[in-house]
C-alpha cells in the first residue's frame, strides 16, 4: 500500500469515527489529519507540523473579510430589515397566486444576499411571513417547505463568506468574481423554486394578496433602498476596485451600524456588545476550522492523495460529463452530513484539480462545489437551515420532507445547468474582465 493510499485511510476512517462519536468537526480535521503523518515523523515533528500550518493557514489578511461580513450580517438580522424587505418583495409578487410564498422567496434572496447567511434569511422571514401565510389559511408544511428551499440562495447571491473560504483554499480565487459569478445561479434557484410554489399554490387554491397604491409603493421603495443600498456599495466598490473584499468587508459594517442606529433606529448602543460577542463566536469556530483544515490541505498535498483520486475517478470514465456528475453526487452525499465551510476545505483541494485538468475553470468549479454544499444546508440529518425553518415554522422534518422533494428536484435540474453551462457561472465575471 503506498503512503498516499495509506493516509487517505487514516484521514477518513478517523474523520469518520469521531464525527460519529460526536466529536468538534475542527477536532476531528486537526486529529485525523496529525494521525496520518505520524507514519511519515514522528510525534513531536507531526505536532509542530501541525501547529505551523495552523499559524500560516490563518495568518493570512482576505481572512479578516470573514469576521467583519459575521458582524455585519448579525448587525442587520437585528437591524429590522426584514421587514421592509418583505414588503418591498410584496411589491414584485402580490398579484401571484400564492403570493405570500412568493414573497418569501424574493425576500429570502434579498435578505441573504445582503446577510450572507442562508439560516438568517430563514428565521427571519419565517418567523415575520410564517403567521401572515398561516392567517391567509396556507397550510404550515407549505409555508415552511417554501421559506426552507429558497433561504440558501444568500449564500450564492454575494456577499457569501464561503466564496471567501473558496478563494483562500483554490490558491487565491478573486473574491470579485467570485461574487459576479453567484448572481444568475443563485437568482435561478430562487426561480426554480418559484414555479414550484405556483403550482402548488395553483393546486391548493391559495390566493393573490394585496395590491399597492402608488403612494403605498412609493414609500416601501424608499423604506428599502438604504438597505438595497449596501449591496450597491459594497459589490459595486469590490467590483469597481474602490476597495477591496476586506475593506469592504469593513465598509458593510459602519454602513449597517449607521442605518440600525441612526436611521432605522432598531439596534440601541446597549445591544452592541451582544452583537460583537455573538460576531466572535461565530468567526472563532471559521477561523479554527480554517486553520486546522490547513494541516489536512498538506498533509493531502504532501501524500499526493488528490492525484490519488483523480486516477480513481478517471479510470471510471474518460468521459467530463460523467466525471463532473460523479463529483457532483458526492459532493450533495457530503453535503448532507457536513457544513459548508469544512467541506469546502477538505474536498477543494481534492476535486479542484481533477476538474481543471477536463477544462473546467475555477471560478466554474467553484460555483458548482458552492451549490451543492447549499442543498446540503437543507437536507437531513444535519441542515441547519432545514431546522431552523422547521422551528420557525412549527411544523415538523417528517411534515415539510414531502414537499421539498419537489423542491430538491427543482434545484437540482439548475445545478445540472450551472455544472454543464459554463456561461451561467462565468458570463458576468467575463463582461467585468475577470475570465
Amino acid at each position: 500500500m503506498s503512503i498516499g493510499v495509506f493516509s487517505a485511510v487514516i484521514i477518513f476512517s478517523t474523520l469518520v469515527v469521531m464525527l460519529i462519536m460526536g466529536a468538534p468537526i475542527a477536532v476531528s480535521l486537526g486529529v485525523s489529519s496529525i494521525l496520518a503523518i505520524l507514519p511519515i515523523m514522528d510525534t513531536e515533528a507531526a505536532v509542530i507540523t501541525g501547529a505551523q500550518r495552523i499559524f500560516s493557514g490563518i495568518s493570512i489578511f482576505s481572512l479578516l473579510a470573514i469576521p467583519f461580513f459575521i458582524l455585519a450580517g448579525n448587525i442587520m438580522n437585528r437591524g429590522g430589515i426584514a421587514i421592509r424587505l418583505i414588503n418591498l418583495a410584496k411589491l414584485f409578487t402580490g398579484r401571484i397566486p400564492g403570493a405570500l410564498a412568493h414573497t418569501n422567496a424574493v425576500a429570502n434572496m434579498l435578505f441573504g444576499a445582503i446577510s450572507g447567511s442562508g439560516t438568517a434569511a430563514a428565521s427571519a422571514m419565517g418567523s415575520i411571513i410564517g403567521p401572515i401565510e398561516e392567517d391567509e389559511g396556507y397550510a404550515r408544511d407549505f409555508s415552511a417547505a417554501a421559506n426552507i428551499a429558497t433561504a440558501p440562495t444568500g449564500l450564492l447571491i454575494p456577499p457569501s463568506n464561503v466564496m471567501i473560504t473558496f478563494s483562500l483554499v483554490s490558491g487565491g480565487t478573486s473574491v470579485a468574481a467570485l461574487f459576479m459569478a453567484g448572481y444568475i445561479p443563485g437568482i435561478l434557484w430562487g426561480l426554480a423554486c418559484m414555479i414550484v410554489i405556483y403550482i402548488f399554490a395553483k393546486k391548493r387554491g391559495y390566493k393573490s394578496s394585496q395590491t399597492f397604491t402608488m403612494k403605498e409603493k412609493v414609500k416601501v421603495v424608499l423604506e428599502a433602498l438604504p438597505s438595497l443600498l449596501l449591496i450597491i456599495i459594497v459589490i459595486g466598490g469590490i467590483i469597481g476596485g474602490a476597495f477591496t473584499a476586506t475593506e469592504g468587508s469593513v465598509v458593510a459594517v459602519v454602513y449597517t451600524l449607521i442605518l440600525s442606529l441612526v436611521f432605522y433606529k432598531t439596534i440601541k448602543v446597549s445591544e452592541i456588545p451582544g452583537i460583537l460577542m455573538d460576531s466572535a463566536e461565530m468567526t472563532g469556530i471559521i477561523i479554527f476550522l480554517i486553520g486546522v483544515s490547513s494541516i489536512m490541505s498538506w498533509v493531502m498535498a504532501f501524500t499526493g492523495i488528490p492525484s490519488l483520486v483523480a486516477n480513481a475517478l478517471l479510470g471510471v470514465s474518460d468521459n467530463k460529463y460523467v466525471i463532473f456528475l460523479i463529483i457532483n453526487l458526492v459532493l450533495l452525499v457530503v453535503g448532507t452530513f457536513m457544513d459548508m465551510t469544512p467541506a469546502t476545505l477538505i474536498f477543494t483541494p481534492i476535486f479542484l484539480p481533477i476538474c481543471q485538468q477536463l477544462g473546467m475553470n475555477v471560478i466554474h468549479f467553484g460555483i458548482m462545489m458552492i451549490f451543492n454544499l447549499c442543498i446540503g444546508t437543507i437536507t437531513p440529518p444535519v441542515g441547519t437551515t432545514l431546522f431552523v425553518g422547521v422551528k420557525v415554522g412549527e411544523t415538523t422534518i417528517e411534515s415539510v420532507i414531502k414537499p421539498l422533494l419537489w423542491y430538491f428536484l427543482a434545484i437540482f435540474i439548475v445545478l445540472m445547468l450551472v455544472t454543464y453551462i459554463p456561461a451561467l457561472s462565468l458570463w458576468l465575471p467575463g463582461l467585468m474582465g475577470y475570465v
